[in-house]
């Protein structure tokens, strides 16, 4: 079966299925010991569980129970501990890894590479045979903490490193990383983490990183790591586990080579809690130096020097965040409102916690009722965040937004261009500021840097609306039924589809994508209403439907959508009526939100039947934009 070698102090016999250590010795079962002889073979690299099945049991069917008890198995042997693991890593969704050292005894053991005399040849079997500077590993292999030797973040252990021959990455997407907390409740924090560190990475204007809200749908995923490689187009990803157990945090993460599927490298990090973030960044500034990315984001050197965060305000913002991305859409405001409770909680406990600022603002915007009051908590959240980071883009698109909303042109602009500035990675920056200029006239520059959000965040909708504003429906409906068909529950891809297919003159395919789209809302009854209305008497009769619908729901103060109701009665040739809700957009523009209101007014494609009645070019003067 193999020569004798060592594990750290244990002697390893396969010819005799044992496992020796100070002259006691644990005899293993034949199949646990090619378990780890597979390893061995592979030291350092991930040996994925389909391997270890195929090559344990060639003839047998064998669930993974099986292979499961093996490596538990081997970590009772060998006093191993999965949560802190110094001889068998489990790797997230794809397999194990044994990190520790592999030492002959007369002779070879498993295979060249796994049979390392120095740190550099162990290092090079780690790295399947690429040269590495960090002589770090036999400390790590037998159990010395390295905490007591590096300052800061307590690093646990690094088992590969970068090299000449190692693959280009030019982009990057983080995917969910993995809570492995007692508790399955912390989900909430290992989601917050996942995006804390996306937003850190982002600040490398060198390197593209993948939006969280493309990103976050691989959570579950079974897919390969060249697949989601190829959807999202990016060269790098990392994956990697969070756990928490008191007020202790550990990272580990590692960083694939995507198409390829190849690991380059891996390494975990532990910290207090409250020095979270300062790990994050942390974290990030190790994935840069990995892909030889330039560090040049000023606020991602603002963030390192930021004094440690409240733990009480921490726990308040991170559960913030976790229902301001991955909530559900309710069809009202009720989870926005209770997002807006934890932020102002953690800015409670910590008043300069300038992350809960811009949560606080998140919670107040893109609502389906808005208010002045909700403006001003935005404003004041912006102006405090610049008061505490003057190089915050996330700030400068807040007041962007506000500053859009309210008919400032030229300001929204200068505001989207400041925070590109300071963040080019900033997927809400490159989709504000295209349509903006798009709605201003100046489509082709909008599409530009639409096409940059696209980029940064694959999955999301932010070509598509401006290609709809320059009228090319073909190349929109074409991009949005592909994410239909990738994210089948979003109802907003179906709402855009009707709002693409309403402009290219399509009412039968527009009707039957705003019908989806209210039953995935929650509205089934709306939609039925759309339904029969069409059936019965056409679009024109389903159009009136729906837009009173939602002036029904409007009046019980649930939205105040007076774009959609003016594009609604536009379509279904109540002229006054649209012009009564257009005007309702500008007297009450402070409580636009979720709609366009009068955001895209001279190009918006739904309203050109408007455009030869002398009140749109009076609307056109209100809010500033040349006739």
């Amino acid at each position: 079966m193999g020569e004798d070698f060592r594990l750290g102090g244990w002697l390893v016999q396969p010819s005799l299925n044992s496992v020796c250590r100070k002259g006691t010795s644990c005899r293993l079962e034949p199949k646990v010991m090619e378990v780890l002889l597979c390893l061995t073979r592979r030291a350092g690299e991930t040996v994925p569980k389909d391997e270890l099945l195929k090559t344990v049991w060639p003839d047998t069917f064998v669930t993974d129970d099986g292979l499961v008890h093996s490596i538990s198995e081997l970590r009772r042997v060998f006093e191993d501990d999965a949560r802190e693991p110094r001889f068998i890593q489990t790797i997230p969704k794809r397999g194990y890894r044994l990190v520790m050292p592999v030492e002959a005894v007369n002779g070879r053991a498993g295979s060249e590479s796994a049979a390392p005399q120095t740190a550099d040849s162990q290092a090079r079997a780690v790295t399947g045979g690429r040269p590495v500077k960090v002589r770090l590993l036999w400390l790590v292999g037998t159990g010395v903490s390295l905490a007591a030797l590096i300052g800061g973040a307590e690093i646990i252990g690094r088992r590969a490193s970068s090299s000449d021959n190692a693959p280009s990455i030019h982009s990057l997407a983080v995917l969910p990383l993995q809570n492995l907390s007692a508790d399955p409740a912390q989900e909430y924090f290992s989601d917050g983490l996942t995006d804390e560190l996306i937003t850190d990475l982002a600040q490398i204007s060198s390197l593209k990183v993948i939006s969280h809200t493309s990103t976050r749908r691989y959570k579950e995923t079974k897919k390969t790591l060249p697949e989601i490689a190829r959807e999202l187009n990016v060269d790098g990803i990392v994956e990697g586990t969070v756990q928490r157990s008191g007020n202790r945090v550990q990272i580990d993460v590692q960083l694939i080579h995507g198409p390829a599927d190849n690991h380059l490298w891996a390494q975990s990090y532990e910290r207090e809690v409250s020095d979270l973030f300062a790990l994050e960044r942390d974290v990030a500034e190790s994935i840069a130096r990995q892909v030889r990315a330039e560090i040049t984001g000023s606020s991602l050197a603002f963030a390192k020097t930021q004094k440690p965060v409240n733990e009480i305000a921490l726990e308040a913002y991170l559960q913030g965040k976790s229902i301001v991305t991955h909530g559900e859409w309710s069809g009202n405001d009720n989870e926005k409102r209770k997002a807006s409770i934890y932020f102002q909680k953690a800015i409670d406990a910590d008043p300069d916690f300038e992350l809960a600022y811009i949560g606080l603002a998140e919670s107040h915007d893109n609502l389906f009722r808005g208010s002045a009051d909700d403006a001003l908590v935005r404003k004041r959240a912006a102006q405090k965040v610049l008061e505490l980071d003057p190089n915050s883009a996330e700030a400068h698109v807040i007041l962007g937004n506000l500053k859009w909303g309210n008919f400032e042109w030229a300001a929204a602009e200068e505001e989207y261009r400041k925070a590109a500035e300071l963040d080019s990675n900033n997927v809400d920056t490159h989709d504000g500021l295209g349509i903006l200029l798009a709605a201003t006239g100046r489509v082709d520059d909008g599409l530009r840097e639409c096409q940059i959000a696209q980029a940064l965040d694959p999955t999301g909708e932010h070509l598509p609306p401006v290609l709809e504003l320059k009228g090319e429906y073909d190349r929109a409906t074409a991009m949005l039924l592909e994410m239909a068909r990738n994210s089948p529950e979003d109802g907003m891809i179906n709402y855009e589809l009707y709002r693409t297919y309403a402009g290219a003159g399509k009412p039968k395919e527009a009707v039957d994508e705003l019908e989806e789209a209210l039953r995935k809302f929650g509205m089934a009854d709306i939609a039925t209403k759309v339904h029969e209305s069409y059936a019965k008497s056409g679009h024109s009769a389903a159009m009136r439907a729906f837009a009173r619908s939602w002036e029904d729901l409007q009046g019980k103060n649930l939205l105040f959508a007076p774009e959609n109701l003016a594009a609604a009665y536009t379509a279904a040739g109540d002229t006054d009526r649209a012009f009564y809700w257009l005007n309702q957009a500008y007297e009450h523009r402070e409580m636009v939100s979720h709609d366009w209101g009068l955001m895209i007014l001279k190009v918006d494609p739904l309203l050109a039947p408007l455009h030869s009645d002398p009140r749109f070019n009076d609307l056109l003067r209100r809010v500033g934009l040349p006739q």
